[in-house]
């Protein structure tokens, strides 16, 4: 840690790592902490043989010699071996623990200096327990210092008190110094303890948030090396910090340069450094940039995401900037695939949507011709079996006896029957004229519906559409017309109940659209339920909400529940032979009319009623 080693080197700096010579190199390549333990223990050993070789050159003059003598060949001695020991491998806290217990011992023999009544309270009794503690640790310089403590602030004042001659008012200076002397060297010892701790907590604390550093910085290298997505980090000059693997090969296969931290983030390419410049100008005044790199087109295809976003510091200024790129050229390819997927699908959409049309026009006008094949039936019935026969017969009877003509008529029997035969004959050529003409107003209007649903199917979605006033009764008449001869065939019973109705504005063709086909899947659900009483009632009424509602009932075959819900889907259908086209046609030209069309069934067996709601007023014409 460059940053923590050079603040022991400020000031006096120099001189410190001039002290690591009396070090062993495994002491050398210890943590900070312990190398400044090892250093000052050096430094005290160096001071005490300093102040000791220098109490022995002035031994001769000194006034206790047989004391300074001792203490200071003894203290020096054992300072010049721990600083021998430093240099050896032994254990630098064995060698900690000497130099303080010489120490002490230094400290208790010259308290039992009988002339020196005072070296108790001398103030370098409080470098043992600071010392101590931070050498050799709070407990070992509380077992150092508790030893002293009691010699000088006890057992010395003790001894002045019973042996020694001293006036009482020293006496009692005496003990005030001593005991406040051992006082002191307890709390310093206390306060050495406390500083020791805490600082001890704050290496635990410091080391466990280094270690959770270096295992979150793992973890992030690891997940940024392990990513296929591009990251890379700058600074405020656009130079790399960090880039992970999938960022060096991308600048090195795409743009032939390594992405190294401390070099800036451009490519060698002109254009592509402009680009990265304005890019990362734009980034460093705050913005959020986020491009495309690559093409489909390029062999092989690749395209990038990169998104260059801003880093900001603590007041909001922006002091680097962050890449982070994917690949998305398989989302691209999607992307492309899809696009040409959807105009594939338009075109199916439109050929399906003419299908629809198709099938929409073959529905509708095969229910209206089948009314016209019944129409035409019958009227070819009625003209085979017409009487015109039976007038040639009469005319050439007249025309055989034309020259005694009155003769015939007066006498002959059938002459005299001709007139009345003749005119029982005209009323019946005429009321075959009436039923024939009956019957081309059908094959008219079946005409008209089927040009009508023509023109409506070419314009498929009608921009205007034929409103008129219709009386719905009676477009409900044409619709049972159209269906009567196959009704009275298969002995269905037609009920109907009409409230008056006023005539509303609708499209006559579309509501008769939709009542034929409701009628036609009546009289299929009839004939399939093979009962005898076979009914529809057709009940025109009119709603509270200005609606009028058309119900088409019938008691055939019925609808099953789980059907109910698919009625009027498009190919849903529950006939042997049916397409499933009427009923959703019908349902979307209700929808047309602004109206809807609703089904319901209790089950089979108890037929159906499908319901038209329409509004009581449409649209206008024009």
């Amino acid at each position: 840690m460059p940053g923590v080693e050079n603040s022991w080197l400020t000031p006096g700096g120099r001189l410190l790592r001039r002290l690591d010579v009396f070090l062993s190199e495994p002491l050398r390549q210890a943590s900070l902490e312990d190398l400044g333990r090892y250093r000052l223990l050096i430094l005290i050993a160096l001071c005490l043989v300093l102040l000791n070789g220098l109490s022995l050159l002035l031994l001769p003059w000194s006034p206790h010699p047989w004391v300074q003598g001792p203490v200071s060949f003894v203290t020096f001695g054992v300072n010049v071996l721990a600083l021998v020991r430093l240099r050896r491998p032994y254990s630098p806290e064995k060698t900690a623990l000497l130099v303080c217990a010489t120490l002490a011992l230094a400290l208790v023999f010259i308290s039992s200096v009988p002339d020196l009544p005072y070296s108790a309270s001398h103030a370098m009794t409080m470098l043992l327990p600071a010392v101590s503690v931070y050498l050799v640790g709070a407990r070992l310089g509380f077992f150092l210092t508790l030893p002293v403590c009691l010699v000088l602030g006890v057992l010395h004042p003790v001894r002045y008190t019973l042996l020694g001659s001293m006036p009482r008012q020293e006496l009692v200076h005496l003990w005030i110094l001593d005991v406040s002397a051992a006082l002191f060297m307890l709390c310093i010892w206390a306060v050495s303890w406390m500083h020791a701790s805490a600082l001890n907590q704050a290496r635990i604390a410091r080391e466990q948030m280094l270690r959770m550093q270096h295992e979150s910085e793992h973890k992030l290298r690891t997940l940024v090396e392990n990513t296929d997505d591009l990251v890379c980090s700058l600074d405020a000059k656009g130079r790399i910090i960090v880039a992970n693997s999938a960022m060096r090969d991308y600048c090195r296969d795409r743009h032939g340069w390594q992405a190294l931290p401390g070099e800036p983030l451009l490519s060698p390419d002109a254009q592509n450094r402009r680009q990265v410049e304005h890019i990362l100008q734009q980034v460093l005044q705050g913005q959020s940039v986020r491009i495309e790199d690559g093409s489909l087109d390029s062999n092989p295809p690749k395209v990038l995401d990169l998104s260059f976003k801003p880093v900001l510091g603590e007041e909001g200024q922006t002091i680097g900037v962050t890449l982070f790129g994917r690949d998305v050229t398989e989302r691209r390819e999607a992307e492309h695939k899809l696009t040409e997927m959807h105009r594939s699908l338009v075109d199916v959409s439109r050929q399906a949507g003419m299908a629809e049309v198709v099938t929409g026009l073959l529905h509708n006008v095969g229910n209206t011709l089948n009314s016209i094949n019944v129409s035409v039936h019958l009227v070819t019935e009625r003209i085979r079996a017409s009487r015109v026969g039976s007038m040639v017969r009469a005319a050439e009877l007249i025309h055989t006896h034309r020259e005694a003509l009155g003769r015939f008529l007066e006498q002959d029997p059938r002459g005299q029957q001709l007139p009345s035969y003749m005119l029982a004959l005209s009323r019946q050529l005429v009321e075959e004229q009436q039923a024939l003409l009956a019957e081309q107003r059908t094959l008219t209007d079946a005409l008209d519906h089927v040009k009508s649903i023509i023109g409506m199917q070419q314009e498929h979605a009608r921009v205007s559409a034929p409103v008129e006033l219709v009386k719905v009764s009676q477009l409900i008449d044409d619709a049972l017309r159209l269906h009567a001869v196959s009704f009275q065939r298969s002995g269905i019973d037609i009920r109907r109940e009409y409230e008056p109705i006023p005539p509303i504005l609708l499209d006559r063709h579309k509501l008769l659209q939709i009542l034929l086909n409701l009628l036609s899947n009546a009289r299929h659900a009839l004939l399939d339920s093979e009962r005898d009483d076979k009914r529809i009632i057709i009940r025109l009424t009119a709603l509270p909400d200005d609606r009028v509602r058309i119900q088409v009932i019938d008691n055939g075959q019925g609808i099953s529940p789980e059907h109910l819900t698919r009625m009027f889907t498009q190919g849903f259908t529950t006939k042997k032979d049916g397409h499933g086209f009427g009923l959703h046609i019908s349902a979307l030209a209700a929808i047309e009319m602004a109206g809807t069309l609703s089904c319901e069934s209790e089950g089979p067996g108890l037929g159906a009623t499908f319901t038209i709601d329409l509004p009581m007023q449409g649209e206008r014409p024009g």
